[in-house]
């Protein structure tokens, strides 16, 4: 088995829940598919437990944001991409600074792996999407307001693509068709001769009006969906007590929005 996380955005509390439940499932690989930063009031605690336990990063555009300049960012994500490079800049143990910030440098924007392992085809990891991998957006009503952009990117897609970027998680089809988790039962029983793009939900900042912790897990011939409480209070007071931090990016973890 193999889980897939992504967008924890600075949420240890989040993180930590998550990692917790993949420990209790007994699943040792864990995929990271990007925004380990941005947003949240913690940066260097995520980066660290990323770096200890997944066995794959990806590069997202709050990571790149962080490590470059923040681009078509709105004034509370800019914010939160300075507070948290001086954050990191400021980590007084060199060693310890060093490697986070080697290890952002040296994030990879795509992963494929094969899929034997769990009975499946090719799996493609990105943060965005198969054609631009770091920010493109693949929304659930692409499937009707723009169904060229999905064919388009099922071209580039050889069996199974897992994505992140939006914080909502579920499963497009070629056809072109967007199935929430619920509409699934939670579980997608894979189809070895069909596509599928699967986005893994936010762990930090969900935004599908659920406001627990989104991950999913590849299973043999399947993925399951997976939903994670967390104290998001203590997050939102974290937030709160950070001047450089928008408000909204504590309060609207309460919603899961």
């Amino acid at each position: 088995m193999i889980a897939v996380i992504s967008d924890i955005h600075s949420n240890v509390e989040a993180l930590s829940a998550v990692m917790d439940d993949i420990a209790q499932r007994g699943v040792q690989k864990i995929v990271c598919l990007g925004d380990i930063v941005g947003y949240g009031p913690e940066p260097a605690r995520c980066l660290d437990m990323v770096m200890e336990r997944a066995s794959v990063s990806l590069m997202g555009n709050h990571d790149y944001a962080v490590l470059y300049e923040p681009n078509n960012f709105n004034v509370g994500a800019e914010s939160a991409c300075f507070w948290t490079r001086q954050q990191l800049e400021e980590e007084s143990d060199k060693p310890r600074r060093d490697a986070r910030w080697a290890f952002l440098g040296s994030l990879p924007v795509k992963h494929t792996m094969p899929g034997e392992e769990v009975g499946l085809g090719e799996l493609m990891f990105v943060h965005g999407s198969p054609r631009r991998p770091i920010n493109e957006y693949i929304f659930p009503d692409d499937v009707y307001n723009n169904p060229n952009k999905l064919h388009g990117l099922f071209e580039r897609v050889n069996h199974l693509c897992f994505v992140g970027h939006t914080h909502v998680p579920g499963m497009f089809l070629e056809t072109p068709d967007f199935y929430s988790p619920e509409e699934l039962d939670w579980v997608y029983e894979v189809n070895p001769t069909r596509k599928a793009m699967i986005n893994v939900g936010s762990v930090g900042q969900p935004r599908d009006r659920d406001n627990r912790a989104s991950y999913v897990i590849i299973e043999p011939k399947a993925v399951r969906f997976v939903r994670v409480p967390y104290d998001t209070e203590a997050v939102v007071r974290k937030v709160l007590a950070v001047p450089d931090l928008d408000d909204y990016l504590g309060t609207r973890l309460r919603d899961g929005r």
